[in-house]
């Protein structure tokens, strides 16, 4: 995806402003349990009322502009990834406007349909979540684990086991998905090409009474790739409940060995409130880092296949002189001088030594048999498929 990282440079303001939104959005969050702990400790461990309603009036406060910040950064956010979208989808249609029908073949009209909209929108999906999450998962999970440590650090020996677990689980679950949805892309490729099929030759299948037949094509492919979308959906699935028992596991431990810290008077009632909720950060900052190794992989796949696209060279370029003449005027000579062409990969000839000249006015017959050429030729006069200067005039 780095390669196509360069059509994110119109929205660097949008981006520099998402990532400050989101840093200051995460500070707020981490910010929250600690007042959280001075209401319990400070308020209604002494009956203060007077100190529970300024706090909790300077904790609703917080709670605003942490919410005001992550309003504006999931919308530059958006506004950057639908963007980025659209930019890709020009920039790919107007390459491919330049191909010849041999790049078509080589990569499939309807592989094409598939790269210019469902693998687009995968890639603007994985952006839309870096800028959303790929900064706050860091500073959650680092803030949380300072914020843990300050308030208890004994008490944070939990995280210590928790944690590698819950990275353990994580890695081992996208291992098994992450080569899937490389699989199911290709899949919707094969889906499109059936459909595709289906609907431009619909009158010869209705001709020859075979539309049953295409109907048993078209589900045959489709099952194909639902089956491989319910499985990768089972195993990625099973990362949340799993990562949820963890976590559950671990808010009892600290509820537990918290408890017998108040109870020996190294810690108090607050703190342990404070550091369930950072414990909670931490957890959910891991989370949301597994997200993104879901997505970015995905995306990688659909922004390799962009790529690929993006990287062919057509063998037809303009040089600026083809349209310079009318189509209103009747002028130029076609003329063939001893042709031969060879479609990629076959081992023989479409076309060997066909010499022909036709002029203004007159009428130019092709006729042959069935495989003799007729329709390659066609296509070599409008360039459809490139031919060497020296083989035509």
């Amino acid at each position: 995806m780095l390669r196509l990282s360069k059509y994110l440079s119109p929205y660097r303001w949008s981006i520099l402003f998402s990532v400050i939104f989101v840093f200051l959005q995460s500070l707020f969050n981490l910010y929250l349990p600690t007042l959280m702990s001075d209401i319990v400790d400070t308020g209604i461990v002494k009956g203060d009322i007077a100190y529970i309603l300024k706090m909790g009036l300077y904790m609703l406060l917080v709670t605003l502009l942490a919410g005001l910040f992550t309003v504006l950064s999931n919308y530059l956010a958006s506004r950057v990834a639908t963007g980025f979208g659209r930019d890709v989808r020009n920039k790919m249609f107007a390459h491919v406007e330049t191909f010849s029908l041999k790049e078509f073949d080589q990569v499939g009209t309807a592989s094409l349909i598939t790269r210019s909209t469902n693998d687009i929108a995968q890639i603007e999906q994985v952006y839309m979540m870096i800028l959303k999450l790929m900064i706050m998962a860091p500073l959650m999970c680092i803030g949380g684990i300072i914020m843990a440590v300050y308030k208890d650090a004994r008490l944070s020996l939990v995280l210590v086991v928790t944690i590698p677990v819950l990275v353990i689980s994580i890695l081992l679950v996208a291992k098994k998905g992450m080569p899937l949805f490389k699989v199911i892309q290709k899949k919707m490729d094969k889906l499109n090409l059936v459909l595709r099929e289906g609907l431009t030759g619909i009158r010869v299948i209705r001709a020859f009474n075979r539309g049953q037949d295409e109907i048993e094509r078209f589900d045959e492919a489709n099952r194909d790739m639902t089956a491989t979308a319910i499985r990768v959906n089972k195993i990625m699935a099973s990362l949340m409940p799993l990562m949820m028992f963890i976590m559950n596991v671990s808010t009892v431990a600290i509820v537990w060995f918290g408890g017998l810290r108040i109870d020996q008077g190294g810690m108090e009632v607050g703190d342990l409130m404070a550091f369930i909720q950072y414990a909670m950060q931490i957890m959910f900052s891991l989370i949301m880092g597994s997200m993104m190794f879901i997505m970015i992989p995905r995306g990688q796949a659909s922004a390799v296949r962009i790529n690929e696209v993006l990287a062919i060279e057509p063998d037809i370029k303009e040089d600026g002189q083809t349209a310079s003449t009318s189509l209103n005027e009747k002028t130029g000579v076609i003329a063939f001088k001893d042709v031969t062409y060879r479609y990629p990969g076959a081992e023989k000839p479409a076309l060997e030594h066909v010499s022909f000249t036709a002029r203004p006015g007159e009428t130019t017959a092709i006729i042959g048999g069935t495989g003799a050429g007729k329709s390659t030729l066609l296509n070599l006069i409008p360039r459809f498929f490139l031919m060497q200067p020296a083989e035509a005039s």
